[in-house]
């Protein structure tokens, strides 16, 4: 998201011709993430970590009042379009990223009953001498879908001690 709105940065120019490059205006980025609403939790983060979501003094600027102080309309005026540019950068990315995750991602097709491999990548109970470890522990049979990507089976012998819940990428259909 940072690297999209550093490469397709706005340079802004306000009425006094001062010019505010990109990285000037990051916090407008953050702003704008901060009041974005995640499609995970259906919230703004800034709701999520203090509970409410702050009003931004821009946000109060009336336009209808007969004198506003340039540099105060300028100022908004600059917020403004910083803001709309790091909004479409946030969403082409996120739409990138999505895009990106489904092209390789397929759903997995277990089943109850199925017979599976569970990796051994990241098991550090297992006796032996790293050369010697398969690579993959003996067939298990699935014993519930917890969730599209996790499935829990019953582990025996040496696996015994680890949780029963797994997700599918260390999974393998035993065939």
């Amino acid at each position: 998201m940072i690297r999209r709105v550093c490469a397709y940065g706005l340079e802004l120019k306000d009425s006094d011709s001062f010019t505010n490059y990109f990285c000037k205006l990051i916090p407008a980025l953050e702003l704008e993430y901060k009041k974005s609403i995640l499609s995970s939790t259906g919230k703004a983060p800034e709701t999520l970590k203090t509970g409410w979501n702050p009003r931004l003094p821009y946000d109060t600027l009336q336009k209808d009042l007969m004198y506003i102080h340039p540099t105060a309309s300028s100022f908004k005026l600059m917020l403004d379009k910083a803001t709309n540019n790091a909004n479409r950068c946030m969403q082409d990315s996120f739409k990138y990223a999505k895009d990106r995750w489904d092209k390789i991602h397929k759903p997995p097709d277990f089943k109850i009953a199925d017979l599976v491999l569970v990796s051994t990548l990241n098991f550090k109970n297992i006796t032996g001498h790293k050369k010697f470890k398969n690579s993959f522990a003996v067939p298990f049979m699935i014993r519930a879908l917890h969730e599209p990507n996790s499935v829990q089976f019953e582990l025996t012998g040496e696996l015994m001690n680890k949780h029963p819940a797994f997700p599918v990428s260390l999974i393998k259909r035993y065939s």
